[in-house]
């Protein structure tokens, strides 16, 4: 059992807190029973794998976890990325928030057959927060990295000032869908690559605009059906 706070696997994961230093190391941390599940479920082999009480003592396992509750169990994982592609993807630029990376890897696991491409200036998806938000799904549906234009199909960029609405959009695949966050949205050198411009209708008296990852998961959900249903 790890007794020492300078125990190399407790410096490997404080490292993993800092970007510089999962991008160096292509590792990252996954904390808690769910996502170890998770990560065992995708066939993802840990490199370091701790419990508390049994691998390391309990004190020093709270004292390098992310979680301000402390954590039971973690993992250090090696990054995987998905090549671009799939009939229905997503494409964010500039989403900074890492949560909302997170979420939208989710729901394009859950409604779409291919992964999030994280453009220019969107956060880190293995952070600790992109990772919890992700449920797993960092795992399982690894995002992509690249550029819009690299994309096969059409680019559908939801745009809140767009004159066409998602639903009268024609959901012929290839499709990829664009976002950017929310207060500036898809921005101009995006949009100008896009094939077409998108709103979500919202109801009168509510609010403008719609979270990025909310939105994704909007279009996503509208897209996917549309497509089953014309085959």
């Amino acid at each position: 059992m790890i007794t020492s706070p300078h125990n190399e696997k407790l410096k490997l994961v404080r490292r993993m807190h800092e970007r510089r230093h999962r991008e160096r190391e292509g590792l990252f941390v996954a904390e808690g029973e769910d996502l170890i599940a998770a990560g065992a479920g995708a066939g993802a082999e840990p490199v370091v794998l701790l419990r508390s009480g049994e691998d390391v003592e309990a004190e020093l396992l709270a004292a390098v976890s992310s979680l301000g509750s402390g954590t039971r169990v973690l993992g250090v994982y090696r990054q995987r990325w998905s090549e671009p592609g799939g009939a229905l993807s997503v494409y964010l630029h500039a989403v900074g928030d890492p949560g909302n990376v997170g979420a939208a890897i989710r729901s394009a696991h859950a409604l779409a057959d291919g992964p999030v491409m994280l453009g220019p200036g969107c956060a880190d998806p293995y952070s600790p927060k992109a990772v919890r938000a992700s449920m797993g799904s960092i795992f399982a549906r690894p995002p992509a990295r690249g550029r819009l234009a690299e994309l096969p199909g059409r680019k559908l960029a939801l745009d809140p000032h767009a004159e066409l609405a998602l639903a009268d959009v024609e959901a012929e695949p290839p499709l990829v869908v664009t976002a950017g966050a929310e207060r500036e949205g898809v921005p101009e050198e995006a949009l100008a690559e896009a094939d077409l411009r998108a709103r979500i209708p919202m109801r009168a008296g509510g609010p403008d605009s719609l979270n990025v990852a909310m939105a994704v998961t909007v279009a996503l959900y509208e897209l996917r059906n549309r497509m089953a249903r014309h085959g």
